[in-house]
């Protein structure tokens, strides 16, 4: 499994041609206590950089792009019922959607970790 990384502060995780997206840990510590997600219905396309779901805070809401094209397979429940789950383990069990790409040439272009790093700090 490799992990890329936008500078929308997503974490993109790629297994075949399946990828698992969220919100990086720097982001949900800049969002503090999360309160509602709203996340995409199965079976929705998305471009890279269309608006795909929504995550508000006692700070502020945050629209979540697609960081890569394709098509909406799974969802996380979990975090809708319960959105503390993205504070707790935000890039594992508070992961928001996964995607059947269809452009695997955008997740290459995406950051790594070590270039990732860097753009935060």
């Amino acid at each position: 499994m490799t992990t890329r990384y936008t500078k929308d502060h997503e974490w993109v995780s790629l297994e075949g041609d399946v990828v698992s997206i969220g919100i990086t840990k720097h982001a949900a510590e800049q969002l503090g206590d999360v309160v509602f997600v709203e996340l995409p219905d199965g079976g929705k396309s998305f471009a890279q950089g269309d608006d795909m779901a929504v995550v508000e805070s006692v700070k502020a809401a945050s629209d979540v792009y697609a960081p890569i094209s394709g098509e909406i397979i799974e969802t996380n429940q979990t975090i809708v019922d319960d959105p503390a789950k993205v504070n707790e383990d935000p890039e594992g069990a508070g992961w928001f959607v996964k995607i059947k790409i269809s452009k695997p040439e955008e997740f290459e272009a995406l950051m790594d970790e070590a270039a990732y790093k860097d753009f935060i700090a």
